[in-house]
């Protein structure tokens, strides 16, 4: 893949998947941002897959 692939597959899934998050917003009021941010990234199936794509960018 491309590096605009790449990108572009990242905003898909973040359009997709983040930005209506129901989790990630009952987290935010619940716990705040950070435990928010932390699930996001350890926890979330959509996070994983950014990560793979950002390794894959770097």
């Amino acid at each position: 893949m491309s590096r605009i692939e790449l990108l572009l597959e990242v905003e898909d899934l973040l359009n997709t998947y983040c930005n209506d998050c129901l989790v990630k917003a009952a987290l935010r009021k619940e716990k705040g941002k950070l435990a928010a941010h932390k699930f996001c990234i350890t926890e979330c199936t959509v996070g994983e897959k950014l990560k793979q794509y950002g390794d894959k960018l770097s």
